[in-house]
């Protein structure tokens, strides 16, 4: 029988009155992979931070590493006894060599000896069965290869025990398998891996344990051969929640949408597409078939070479981004953190910042009631919880985070709404909001393009479908018609 190698135990936190967490136990055994799964806000980051290091738990937790207690936890200790913690966002050094992230823990005094640098970092490189150059400045690679960078640094720090939050989130599908087959090899070295991921099918794949989280505490923890799909989804959400085709689909032949023959080398070329009133129009492929591209094109980020685009029969002339939102364009990037997050400030000001025009008076100056009726509007109209305006943006669950988002674009007052990966990250419950948000909008007269590498998704909400490969497109047709499999087909062979 495996050794627990790591334990906590009754750990609670409570912020501002506010019980986040509640008396959670947790385990990993030696060589073990437990996956813990909850909804966005289900209390995972904040366990994971007082594990960590980061925060400190209410008092009556207790912490163990070997079977012995740890108190005074800190980042560093925590890294010293064996624990790495690998984030969502990789927080190491883009401008560092590969070489030296993985060894940097070894920099000491005012000389480094680059030879056993090298030799340090391409032995660890090695156990794991991937070739990287260690000489590549790590910002320049994939995700996915600065996964494998990350994974490797705490190898090189001794780590037993490896947490992995939402490690695929950024990944292709080839990339996801190489992180999984490199999971494999560090079970086979007796190293424990705490995965958190909203991807449940990886759950299933990788997995030998898990735990659930809902509302701070666990509600149910066993081996993985003892869960079903419904029974996790049930567990995480505390009812049953399905995720379907719509079976009524909106109708109308009026083209609210169109761009003609538009290119924008090297990424895509003679993209013609149009968008209907009251239409979702899907848009999948692989990554890099210049979906996101396109999508940034259309919205003023780059400049086209040729072609037209046209909203409500007229032609546009979009230069930045100012004009297509001012014109009924909005896009929801794919990656909120970097792209549409305004971090340390609430929720007034992440929703209004795109409209200021609607909140000045005649003399341009802000008037702040307009600033708070405005929110509250759309936190009442999206369900965004907590029901706090004065909330920091991070301090939100990733689903209340992307419904703040959606509303900052509902606030323009759109024609069309692009959502790029507009479910990346968030849970299964969330998942199915955002989504119920999209539909109701296309019903009251909103074009939506969803861009999206999730089929399920795809078909799930679109009326059309099309998919792109190596910037182009290769073919089209309604969702009633399509499948996993031929959109696959279609993406991978054109």
């Amino acid at each position: 029988m495996r050794k627990v190698v790591f334990e906590v135990k009754s750990i609670s936190k409570t912020y501002s009155g506010i019980k986040v967490l509640e008396n959670v136990g947790f385990d990993i055994k030696e060589g073990e992979v437990h996956a813990l799964v909850g909804e966005n806000g289900a209390g995972k980051s904040t366990l994971i931070k007082i594990v960590a290091g980061v925060e400190t738990p209410d008092k009556g937790g207790e912490i163990y590493f070997n079977g012995k207690l740890q108190t005074h936890l800190t980042p560093i200790k925590t890294m010293q006894m064996g624990l790495s913690v690998i984030y969502q966002d990789i927080s190491m050094f883009p401008n560092l060599s590969v070489a030296e992230n993985i060894c940097i823990a070894d920099a000491k005094g005012a000389f480094v000896d680059w030879n056993k640098v090298k030799e340090k970092a391409g032995k660890v490189l090695d156990s794991l069965g991937t070739k990287i150059d260690l000489n590549s400045r790590l910002g320049s690679l994939t995700i996915g290869k600065q996964q494998l960078v990350a994974i490797a640094r705490a190898l090189a720090f001794n780590a037993g025990v490896i947490i992995m939050d939402e490690p695929t989130s950024a990944l292709s599908s080839s990339e996801v398998e190489t992180l999984l087959s490199t999971i494999n090899k560090l079970k086979k070295e007796n190293v424990s891996i705490v995965y958190i991921t909203h991807k449940l099918v990886e759950v299933f794949v990788v997995a030998d344990r898990i735990s659930v989280l809902r509302d701070g505490k666990v509600v149910s923890s066993d081996v993985m051969s003892n869960y079903t799909s419904e029974k996790l989804i049930h567990d995480m959400v505390g009812r049953e929640l399905r995720f379907e085709r719509e079976n009524k689909r909106r109708k109308s032949d009026d083209i609210l949408f169109e761009t003609k023959s538009l290119t924008c080398e090297p990424y895509f070329r003679n993209i013609s597409i149009n968008l209907k009133k009251n239409e979702i129009l899907g848009i999948t492929g692989l990554v890099g078939a210049g979906r996101s591209e396109f999508a940034q094109t259309v919205y003023g980020l780059h400049k086209a070479q040729s072609g037209e685009v046209f909203l409500q029969g007229k032609k546009l002339k979009i230069n930045k981004s100012y004009d297509a939102i001012r014109k009924g364009i909005a896009y929801l990037a794919e990656d909120r953190r970097s792209q549409s997050m305004f971090f340390g400030q609430n929720m007034i000001m992440n929703i209004t910042v795109a409209a200021m025009y609607k909140l000045v008076n005649k003399f341009r100056l802000i008037k702040p009631n307009n600033e708070i009726t405005i929110t509250r509007e759309f936190i009442e109209k999206l369900q965004i919880k907590p029901n706090r305006p004065y909330i920091k943006i991070e301090n939100l669950s990733g689903g209340n985070q992307q419904k703040v988002i959606v509303g900052r674009w509902l606030n323009t007052d759109p024609k069309v709404l692009i959502v790029d990966e507009p479910t990346t990250g968030i849970d299964v419950s969330a998942k199915v909001e955002i989504h119920k948000i999209l539909r109701n909008l296309a019903e009251n007269g909103v074009g939506i393009i969803l861009i999206s590498s999730d089929l399920p998704e795809v078909l799930a909400i679109s009326d059309r479908i099309v998919v792109m490969r190596n910037g182009n497109i290769v073919t089209e047709a309604s969702s009633m018609e399509s499948t996993q499999e031929s959109i696959l087909e279609h993406g991978i062979m054109g």
